[in-house]
């Protein structure tokens, strides 16, 4: 499935779109500490329709060969693996 994950080999994400899931991680654990913060509720609504928009262009101008978005528990895999 994927398989990259296990590995140290991750694939090449375009830099917008790295950091926009490493905001989009940021945010969800920011919401998990703090269930009740309707803005950050709000901004990671557009941050992740920011994604899903970057994922559109990106497969329609075929410039990401993998499927560009991911689930957050993936994205939070990458972002880990990545930082080192």
């Amino acid at each position: 499935m994927f398989w990259w994950l296990f590995s140290r080999h991750v694939p090449e994400f375009p830099k917008d779109m790295y950091h926009l899931n490493k905001k989009e991680v940021s945010i969800r654990k920011h919401l998990e500490r703090n269930k009740k913060d309707k803005d950050s509720k709000f901004r990671l609504i557009l941050v992740d329709n920011r994604i899903h928009r970057l994922a559109r262009y990106y497969k329609k101008t075929k410039k990401l060969s993998i499927v560009a978005y991911v689930k957050c528990s993936v994205a939070e895999s990458i972002i880990s693996n990545t930082e080192v």
